[in-house]
This record gives structure tokens, C-alpha cells and sequence, in this order.
């Protein structure tokens, strides 16, 4: 079971590494930089649709009971 504290440790991890969040719908959410997410007790905040400056569109909301796995990414994902 993912947790809250992963989530948030993979977020504060220096140098940091992206990752995607799979979700049992089967939708997924690449976190490029540690800003894109914000981690509550039961879910986490994803930006979506960065702008240059890295601005957020809008936002989905990941309930962490929901997350099926945390994946890493190669370095170089594009946002």
C-alpha cells in the first residue's frame, strides 16, 4: 500500500528523480519536478498542463488509496 510519507519522500528526495503515480483507473501522473505535487494525509494534489514558467492549468486530486504504484522516470521527461 503507497503512503503518504512515500510519496512525500520521493517529492523532498535531493537530487530529485521524477516519477509517475499509476492509478487504479488506469490513468497515470508524471511528476517532472517536486513542485507538480502536493501531498495531504488522503490525497495528492497533481499539476497539470504546466506552463514555461511552470504554472499549473489545473489540478487533479489522487486519492492515495487509489494509487496502485510509483514508478520512476528516465530524468528527461517532458511536463
Amino acid at each position: 500500500m503507497i503512503t503518504a510519507r512515500q510519496i512525500r519522500e520521493l517529492l523532498q528526495a535531493r537530487p530529485f528523480k521524477p516519477f509517475r503515480i499509476c492509478m487504479a483507473d488506469g490513468k497515470h501522473y508524471d511528476i517532472t519536478n517536486h513542485d507538480m505535487a502536493f501531498v495531504g494525509r488522503n490525497t495528492v494534489e497533481v499539476g497539470l498542463n504546466l506552463d514555461v514558467e511552470g504554472f499549473a492549468e489545473c489540478f487533479a486530486r489522487c486519492s492515495i488509496l487509489h494509487i496502485t504504484r510509483l514508478e520512476n522516470l528516465p530524468e528527461r521527461v517532458a511536463p
